[in-house]
């Protein structure tokens, strides 16, 4: 376990070639998808809480990047689609995040777990002063065996300084904790050659260091609408942190307990060697 000292960037990582080496990762970053934990998928919170338990209990550090903020604040403000003026995103986000994390509070507590949350914007990332806040705050509480939750602060963040989607917003965090594996969850089990609803689409189901998926079409954000991401978006963000040294697994929410048992499911993004 790191030191309440130690920098992460000095912290021995755990090195992860393959989805097996996810079994015994001591670092792992998830990230979660608006459309998995939100509306009638709420329900996917316990199960996810179970999977992120068990590596919790194997001694696994568990960083949780959890979107679904402006989702869940939704239904309370009697909305039945996501607002387009930023106003309606941050008042739907300032009465959904109080929902979400005490949802995950609710389903922790079964394993005496507690959560801590963190919220921060893409000036926080870019500010080498709150970098290095951000940074010493989540390793603390790792020390700890707080549960970190990660989301985008959109009650502040305003168009120009958003993440975009919190694919990117788990690589960044990747990086800035020096996680020994990203997993980056959604509704679709895999990437895939195309859109998966489409004729002759075939599964990735690895992708070497430096592959640039020639001939590859990704699709848009998925059915629900409620969240900003897509496959192109994950793909951008596994890109990021595999050139940071940290492999990254695209899967579905369904398969996150297989996928943090080393399983094989899902597409594997092979990391730089260092």
């Amino acid at each position: 376990m790191t030191g309440e000292g130690q920098s992460p960037t000095r912290r021995e990582r755990a090195r992860v070639v393959d989805r097996a080496g996810i079994a015994v990762a001591r670092r792992i970053v998830v990230k979660v998808g608006s459309s998995s934990i939100s509306g009638d998928n709420a329900g996917q919170i316990e199960p996810l809480v179970d999977a992120l338990a068990a590596a919790y209990g194997r001694g696994a550090e568990i960083v949780l990047v959890s979107s679904g903020a402006i989702a869940t604040g939704l239904p309370h403000l009697r909305l039945d689609a996501r607002p387009t003026d930023l106003a309606t995103q941050q008042a739907a986000a300032a009465v959904g995040q109080n929902v979400l994390i005490y949802r995950y509070q609710e389903s922790l507590r079964r394993y005496s777990i507690v959560a801590g949350q963190v919220l921060l914007t893409a000036g926080d990332i870019q500010n080498p002063t709150h970098r290095s806040n951000a940074q010493r705050a989540m390793e603390r509480l790792l020390d700890l065996r707080i549960l970190p939750i990660v989301n985008e602060n959109d009650t502040v963040a305003t168009q120009e300084i958003r993440f975009g989607d919190n694919d990117r917003l788990a690589a960044l965090v990747s990086k800035l904790v020096s996680a020994d594996a990203l997993v980056l969850l959604s509704d679709v089990d895999a990437l895939y050659t195309r859109p998966p609803h489409e004729p002759g689409a075939v599964t990735i189901v690895d992708v070497p260091f430096g592959d640039d998926l020639a001939g590859v079409t990704f699709g848009d954000a998925g059915a629900a609408g409620v969240g900003t991401g897509g496959a192109g978006t994950k793909v951008a963000a596994a890109r990021y942190a595999a050139e940071a040294g940290t492999p990254v697994l695209i899967t579905s929410t369904a398969n996150v307990s297989r996928a943090l048992s080393g399983e094989d499911v899902g597409t594997f993004f092979e990391a730089a060697k260092p």
